[in-house]
């Protein structure tokens, strides 16, 4: 079973007030680290190398609603990839907006989860991630889930 994702205490509330996940995250990037998972979204980053950041293009992500209720995907028309900067063994990703030091935050809003090849948050063809090599993310599911 995939370990769900985590989300920060700074996105939970966003999520409660006025605006929602697309609006707070529309504009974010995709950060990929090599190192131990942080134990929470709210958590330091840690030790972790930072691989790669994803956006589309020069500018951030973006989401579009599809027809199922709570569920939000990567839009067909937008390319997310990045460089590596560095080479390692991918372990954990954090979406985040672009300001995000990665520091300790209940306030910034972010989703945190697992890289892997299968059974991951986010899947990868490979999780080798090699410095100055292009690098891909063709699809991207958000959903809530509950009753």
């Amino acid at each position: 079973m995939v370990a769900p994702v985590i989300a920060s205490t700074g996105l939970k509330a966003a999520l409660l007030n006025a605006g929602g996940f697309k609006e707070t995250m529309d504009g974010a990037e995709f950060r990929l680290y090599a190192g131990i998972v942080p134990a929470h979204a709210n958590d330091s980053i840690g030790a972790a190398t930072l691989l790669c950041t994803i956006k589309n293009g020069g500018s951030g992500v973006s989401f579009d609603e599809t027809t199922a209720p709570g569920t939000l995907i990567k839009p067909a028309g937008e390319t997310w990839s990045g460089t590596n900067v560095a080479s390692g063994t991918a372990t954990f990703y954090r979406l985040v907006l672009s300001a995000d030091t990665g520091a300790a935050s209940t306030s910034a809003p972010r989703v945190q989860g697992t890289v892997g090849v299968i059974d991951a948050n986010m899947n990868l063809s490979s999780v080798a991630l090699v410095s100055g090599a292009p690098q891909g993310l063709t699809s991207y599911v958000v959903s809530l889930l509950g009753g």
